[in-house]
């Protein structure tokens, strides 16, 4: 189950550090911080923090994840994320990415150069499209690309999304109207939520051996 977490938490990860507030949320120079509680089959394993800065059109996000899976309350999965980037319109300018998964340390980054924007990891670089987004949960342009950035692992994936309709979700103690959409990249299959005003309310997925990862809005 551990090995499965690892890949899941892996996915779902380098995207959600770069999110930000849906169009609307942050003017000029405003600060936004959106805060997750991070659950395995309802048991609370972690959080994911972050903040926005919007300036002259470019938005700065800064995230911080940390997640501690325990089995017969002895720690057996540790995770800690950290991440940098910068938006302008729906186009990644550059970032800057640092990942702990259980002792395995990664790092990649990527800026636009010339008439792409390269990715590095392990002194490889790797030419992308100029205009390229990640997996931007916040923006709901990114459901309309069928091709994004993995910032973790540098991987460009194709990705299927499919709007699933409206339905009613408990928000923060609420019952709120939101449209579920489904998304598949690679082995991962994702459920997310919107409100009516584009806000993103949700997320779960559903790891091998049937275990449920979910992200609540504190």
């Amino acid at each position: 189950m551990i090995r499965n977490l690892s890949a899941v938490l892996v996915f779902i990860l380098m995207s959600a550090a770069f999110a930000s507030p849906a169009a609307g949320q942050t003017g000029a120079g405003e600060v936004a911080s959106w805060d997750f509680v991070v659950y395995l089959n309802d048991k609370k394993v972690g959080k994911h923090e972050f903040k926005v800065i919007e300036t002259g059109g470019i938005r700065q996000v800064q995230s911080e994840a940390s997640f501690t899976v325990k089995v017969l309350f002895i720690p057996a999965y540790r995770y800690q994320h950290s991440a940098a980037e910068r938006y302008t319109d729906n186009c990644l300018v550059e970032f800057d990415a640092s990942t702990n998964a259980n002792g395995e340390r990664i790092r990649v980054s990527g800026a636009r150069s010339g008439a792409g924007f390269v990715v590095e990891r392990d002194g490889a670089p790797v030419e992308l499209p100029e205009c390229v987004m990640t997996f931007a949960y916040w923006n709901p342009d990114f459901l309309e690309q069928p091709r994004l950035l993995n910032p973790q692992t540098g991987e460009y994936v194709d990705v299927r999304v499919e709007n699933l309709g409206e339905e009613t979700l408990d928000f923060r103690g609420q019952s709120v109207a939101a449209t579920r959409f489904k998304l598949k990249a690679d082995e991962v299959d994702l459920t997310l939520w919107y409100s009516s005003d584009d806000e993103w309310l949700g997320l779960e997925s559903v790891a091998k051996g049937g275990h449920i990862i979910r992200y609540e809005r504190s």
